[in-house]
């Protein structure tokens, strides 16, 4: 089945979507006018960028520049996510990026090597816009853990130094907090898992029936995915919080000032 191409004047039409939100935003005087031309401009200029990058990476299929692709999603991961949590780069990156790269890429190893399998396991059509779904997600998860894990124990640094002073370990001390930081961080994974299909179709399967594949073949595509995302969201999530344990607090247990980026 042919896909419809989306012409440079319709193109242009699609931007006027964007008009009625911007007046609205703009009647009510939430000031957001310039936010919008630049997440608008941005959005679509980084798009171009990877397309025309993607281009390239499917005609040469070369596991190297494959890799390298991967490597520089993950780091740019590594640095958002700390910066949305609102976390010190410089003391958590190297946590951050171990754990992500750890479950990204055992998700996406266990999808491709074990349920797709493709003549090539470096594969560009499936490698990258697997890896990148699956980090995609678990991005935004770890930013839910992080930032409520070390909101909870500033929150509630005197019940957690009574917990030490009782005889408490760090481990036991942390592990309520531990515990609801790592929930908050699946659950928007979990509640999407549920609603799936009833509440909307899911942009892969959406792509893959519009590309003209089966419905069928589509179905199982948005299952493996999201089973792997799952999966990785929770490996991802835990063992970021517990690589970030090991920095945050000082040799007494107490967390450090100076994690915070204030700036």
């Amino acid at each position: 089945m042919e896909v419809l191409d989306i012409t440079a004047p319709r193109m242009a039409v699609l931007y006027g979507v964007v008009l009625l939100p911007w007046l609205l935003l703009g009647m009510i005087g939430l000031g957001l006018s310039r936010a919008i031309v630049s997440g608008v401009i941005r959005m679509s200029l980084q798009l171009a960028l990877v397309g025309i990058y993607l281009k390239t990476l499917f005609t040469l299929n070369n596991p190297w520049l494959n890799g390298l692709w991967i490597l520089v999603m993950l780091v740019v991961a590594g640095w958002t996510i700390l910066m949305r949590a609102g976390l010190r780069r410089r003391y958590f990156f190297a946590a951050t990026f171990a754990a992500v790269t750890a479950g990204v890429l055992f998700s996406t190893a266990y999808l491709l090597l074990l349920v797709i399998r493709p003549s090539l396991y470096y594969d560009a059509r499936y490698l990258v816009p697997l890896a990148g779904m699956i980090l995609g997600n678990c991005l935004q998860s770890n930013v839910i853990g992080l930032e409520r894990f070390y909101a909870a124990i500033r929150k509630n640094e005197n019940e957690y130094l009574t917990y030490l002073l009782l005889g408490a370990t760090r481990r036991e001390a942390i592990r309520p907090y531990f515990r609801e930081a790592v929930k908050a961080a699946v659950n928007p994974t979990l509640a999407g898992m549920a609603t799936l299909g009833l509440v909307s179709l899911p942009g892969m399967m959406t792509g893959q029936i519009l590309g003209g594949s089966e419905p069928w073949l589509a179905v199982k595509y948005q299952i493996a995915i999201m089973l792997c995302i799952f999966a990785g969201t929770v490996l991802t999530s835990i063992l970021n919080l517990a690589l970030s344990v090991k920095i945050a607090f000082n040799e007494f247990d107490v967390l450090k000032d100076d994690i915070v980026d204030r700036g």
